[in-house]
């Protein structure tokens, strides 16, 4: 009788033992599953849930210089920036001519009568970028050259004809210009420190020539000579500053 209760104990214990190892490895199972399912597969790219591109943004080509171009404004007034032209290089210096034009992609003009078009005639003087006046173009200065010199001197200058200005060839040019940039210095200025204070080198401090100055001061403007020299030679504009630009 208890070799039977014993028998009974140890087959329950085994089948105790076998539900829990079923359900063990069955959760297990459901965990690697998972794991492996929420891995990408090697080669493959993953997915993700968005919405087309076409739907979401609309890419913008932007055209260079169109923020020079006013909307809607009339066509022959437009910078040149804003459009190209058929030039024709045979034409008559200095007389007027018509040349056949097209805006840029992107740029709305109109003409008189407010009606939109991308083909125009354009009207303007038969001359070249570096043939206009001075005031319709900015060339660089330069501060190297010497202004008060004999002959004049000259630097190589790059310039720019202005926005709003049409001509045939090249906007950006090279031109030979006359050295003609100033420091700041005044020449009331340096004629009332030579007349006043000129025996003591005043003028010739004020337009930075030390050496000089320094021999007017110990020499008391050369017994008086040197400083009347200085007052005439001042006075006429040939002695100017020492980094030979000119006087305001």
């Amino acid at each position: 009788m208890g070799l039977v209760y014993m028998l009974k104990r140890y087959v329950r214990t085994v089948l105790l033992v076998s539900y829990l190892c079923v359900l063990s490895g069955f959760g297990s199972q459901s965990l690697e599953t998972v794991e492996r399912n929420s891995q990408p597969v090697k080669g493959q790219m993953p997915s993700y849930t968005s919405t087309p591109a076409h739907q979401t943004a609309v890419q913008v080509t932007e055209i260079p210089g169109a923020e020079m171009c006013p909307c809607n404004a009339q066509c022959t007034v437009l910078p040149p920036a804003c459009m190209k032209c058929k030039t024709n290089y045979s034409c008559v210096y200095g007389k007027q001519v018509a040349f056949d034009c097209e805006v840029n992609p992107g740029v709305q003009c109109t003409d008189e009568k407010k009606r939109n078009q991308t083909r125009f005639t354009l009207n303007m003087t038969c001359q070249f970028c570096w043939q206009l006046p001075p005031s319709e173009y900015v060339c660089t200065n330069s501060t190297n050259c010497m202004t008060v010199s004999c002959p004049l001197k000259r630097y190589n200058a790059t310039c720019t004809v202005l926005d709003n200005v049409h001509c045939i060839g090249n906007r950006v040019f090279p031109k030979m210009l006359p050295c003609n940039w100033t420091g700041g210095y005044k020449w009331s200025t340096a004629l009332a420190l030579s007349i006043t204070l000129g025996g003591f080198g005043a003028d010739r401090f004020y337009l930075g020539q030390w050496r000089e100055g320094l021999g007017k001061l110990f020499s008391f403007g050369g017994l008086g000579i040197w400083t009347l020299i200085d007052v005439l030679l001042i006075g006429v504009g040939y002695v100017g500053p020492a980094d030979g630009s000119l006087y305001i």
